[in-house]
């Protein structure tokens, strides 16, 4: 029974999130991470956020259900916002069992399509102070997080964050 009360817990905070989450290790960003070579990004290294930019990080996983609709939310209002940067990480660890060409499938499957890269130390969960996933953190183009949400975060939330920084 105990773990119908955690899986239950989990799902309504994966769904209604904990709002309002700051870091206390911001002075950690910018986090350089590896990029993958999928749609809408491409094989190399950039940091996290996007300097001088007003930049939406979605940290994500792929065994995440809420992420794949997190994903959806942020395909969707992404063509509102050209002149912010858009980039999704995961926190997993390429492996056998996991590969970059795995985490591109799903990218592809979900409608990505932006810059998306991982981050197997987790260095982005802890500057943000992420406590769960999806998390979603929006940066300004000073590199000031003003929103960050653990769980799923509306369109409408998302455009009133952002429209009160562009």
């Amino acid at each position: 029974m105990t773990g119908l009360g955690l899986t239950g817990g989990s799902l309504w905070v994966a769904q209604n999130g904990l709002s309002g989450i700051r870091s206390q290790n911001t002075d950690q960003l910018p986090v350089r991470v590896e990029t993958l070579d999928t749609r809408g990004s491409s094989a190399g290294e950039t940091p996290v956020p996007t300097p001088g930019t007003v930049t939406v990080v979605d940290l994500f996983a792929t065994w995440c259900a809420p992420c794949d609709d997190q994903l959806e939310i942020l395909d969707s209002i992404r063509p509102e916002y050209t002149d912010v940067s858009f980039i999704s990480v995961t926190n997993e660890r390429p492996s056998e069992t996991l590969t970059r060409a795995d985490i591109g499938e799903w990218w592809n499957r979900n409608g990505g399509a932006w810059t998306v890269g991982i981050d197997p130390g987790s260095e982005l969960l802890a500057a943000f102070g992420a406590d769960g996933l999806p998390y979603i953190a929006i940066v300004d183009e000073r590199g000031t997080v003003q929103f960050g949400h653990s769980g799923l975060a509306g369109k409408e939330t998302l455009r009133d964050e952002l429209d009160a920084l562009v």
